[in-house]
């Protein structure tokens, strides 16, 4: 029987978007700790249809087929509709039932296995089983069958408060997610940024010596320090050689490999790839042995011999919706992170002050579990971590703009007739900011994924453009021009011709969203009889034929016109967040250098146009 506490896998899954498994992998331990429980309580296969064992991969691949044709999609609805069915997930109304699936086979009468956590990545699904009590299931299959819709303020039984009781349930995410980055390629490490011009020695002239001395910043990579000068020179070639995991004979290995090392048995002990495959590689000898009175944390399973220092990087990527409208507020919000890199010998505490912790509005943050945090509320927030191997996240938050948006201005984009828009661009960039702030490149993108662009015409103030088939790109600062200390105007006037319209019927979810095709048709004849505006007609008549909204991606009609902003700023953070490296301590004392840098990239900046339609959710008023 699972206890409140653990976390156990049954088994997990991998299918391609074929819905065939591509690897699978069970965990006998755990499944006679499952049979167990199960032949305690009888009920649960007698009364609730619950799934005795593990099934076969075919089945499970024809169930997972048969609940997408049932659910509407992989993920399936998350509500109830009038096409779901009695006992299926979208009868329990509830949205994460789109990321913890039950499935159905019929080989064993339509029994349930539950609960199974879906991670789509790339062109994979992953389905991970994590163990839970009998008692747990049986809530779940009433859930499946009660009549009532939704979770009723003051029900006896909801999903919400069954999965707060299922730490499991986190770490089967856990492990879906690490096992979608392997199988993608996806493994990397944190950024970390520091200054190539100072010469430190060590590591970082290796890395940044056949560079040549320049005054731009450089990312510093991630190798894995050894505990014997061959193991490092080995470990830096590991790094720097991460294999690029695609559909190769190799991946099964691949996997086979981290989850033998990872969950032995099936419990999550270490899902950290860097910390596994250093291990792998090194392996351990005396010197990793740490004092006597010394506890050696699951995060540093060995430990580092070389140059001493400390890297901190402020990383900050900033999600914006400009409208300039009246009617609708922009809105911007940062995402930050403070990467760590902590190459010091033996298990030392370090402790600084963050700077900017009230001032930057933070809304939620949270710590590696490295940290220890105390409770929070001064200017300058105090933390104490021990810092594991390599390039690690120290801490995660979300803040408002601690300054005025970086880009600000207005898009437009007004079709002059079927084949043919007219657009306009007036932007100002870094308004406000002033040294050591500077804007290191600045890209503006149109995209119009259901037209082929054919040529364009229009000369911008500033910059370059280039057109490619689906998209028209301006480039307004380039890297190595960077701006510093000042605001820059950008115009850029224009217009763009489009390949002729031809109109592609893409098939609706007739069972879903009614017939979409005889509502269009009316739809369209009316307007022709009662539209005045030209232009309102012309692109009614572009976006008529465009998909149903699906409800994978609610807001994704491919009917707005938007223009998307890439650019980074060096020299400090938006959020007002800092790390004074002169005020970090180390216990015990050694003479380690602290070198600190602070990037800030762009996230979903996005231009609306303010012509044309938009997505805009309300917010509660203060």
């Amino acid at each position: 029987m699972p206890t409140s506490s653990s976390c156990s896998i049954r088994a997990l899954w991998i299918l391609t978007n074929q819905d065939t498994v591509l690897f699978s992998r069970r965990f006998p331990v755990v499944e006679k700790r499952w049979r167990a429980a199960r032949e305690r309580d009888k009920s649960c296969l007698e009364e609730y249809n619950v799934l005795p064992c593990l099934p076969t991969d075919s089945e499970i691949a024809a169930a997972f087929i048969d609940r997408n044709k049932r659910e509407g999609s992989s993920r399936g609805f998350g509500v109830r509709i009038n096409q779901s069915v009695k006992g299926s997930d979208s009868w329990v109304d509830d949205p994460i039932t789109r990321h913890i699936i039950s499935l159905c086979t019929k080989k064993e009468e339509n029994r349930i296995l539950w609960p199974l956590v879906l991670h789509i990545k790339g062109h994979y699904y992953i389905l991970v089983l994590p163990l839970v009590e009998p008692d747990h299931l049986k809530t779940y299959t009433r859930m499946c069958k009660r009549s009532d819709c939704g979770n009723a303020a003051g029900a006896d039984e909801s999903l919400s408060s069954l999965l707060l009781n299922l730490p499991s349930i986190t770490g089967a995410f856990m492990v879906g997610h690490m096992i979608g980055d392997i199988i993608t390629g996806d493994v990397t490490e944190p950024e970390i940024v520091i200054s190539a011009a100072p010469s430190v020695g060590g590591l970082l002239d290796s890395l940044t010596g056949s560079i040549g001395i320049s005054a731009r910043a450089k990312p510093v990579a991630a190798p894995v320090a050894g505990s014997t000068a061959s193991g490092a020179a080995t470990s830096g070639a590991m790094a720097s050689d991460v294999p690029k995991i695609g559909l190769r004979p190799l991946d099964r290995d691949v996997i086979r490999s981290f989850i033998s090392s990872a969950m032995p048995f099936g419990t999550p002990l270490d899902l950290n790839y860097t910390n596994i495959s250093a291990v792998k590689i090194n392996g351990f000898s005396s010197v990793d042995i740490p004092p006597a009175d010394q506890k050696q944390p699951a995060w540093k399973p060995y430990l580092y011999r070389g140059k001493q220092r400390i890297l901190f990087t402020i990383h900050e990527t900033v999600h914006a919706a400009m409208y300039d409208r009246d009617e609708i507020p922009d809105s911007i919000k940062i995402s930050g992170q403070v990467n760590c890199r902590g190459e010091l010998e033996g298990l030392p505490d370090v402790m600084f002050p963050l700077i900017g912790l009230d001032t930057a509005r933070v809304e939620l943050l949270s710590f590696h579990p490295c940290a220890q945090v105390p409770e929070h509320g001064n200017e300058k927030q105090a933390l104490m971590f021990s810092p594991p191997l390599g390039n690690f996240v120290l801490m995660r938050y979300q803040a408002f703009c601690g300054m005025g948006p970086p880009i600000k201005g207005f898009y437009q984009l007004s079709m002059v007739s079927e084949n043919e828009g007219a657009f306009l661009f007036k932007l100002r960039l870094m308004e406000g900011y002033r040294a050591p702030l500077s804007m290191d490149f600045c890209t503006v993108t149109m995209p119009f994924p259901r037209r082929r662009v054919l040529s364009f015409d229009g000369t911008p103030s500033i910059g370059t453009v280039s057109v490619a088939e689906h998209l028209v790109e301006w480039k307004i600062i380039t890297t190595g021009r960077g701006i510093s200390g000042k605001s820059v105007e950008a115009t850029f006037p224009g217009t763009v011709k489009f390949a002729p319209w031809q109109p592609q019927r893409l098939p609706s979810s007739g069972a879903v969203f009614g017939n979409m095709e005889a509502e269009e048709s009316d739809a369209e004849t009316e307007l022709t009889n009662n539209m005045a505006n030209v232009e309102d007609l012309l692109m009614d008549k572009m976006n008529k034929d465009l998909q149903a909204v699906d409800l994978e991606e609610p807001f994704c009609w491919q009917a707005y016109d938007y223009a998307k902003v890439s650019f980074k700023i060096m020299g400090g953070s938006l959020s007002g967040m800092s790390i004074d490296p002169k005020s970090v301590s180390i216990f015990p004392a050694v003479k380690a250098p602290v070198e600190f840098s602070t990037q800030v990239t762009s996230g979903d900046y996005i231009l609306w146009n303010t012509l044309g339609k938009c997505p805009v959710a309300a917010t509660p008023k203060a």
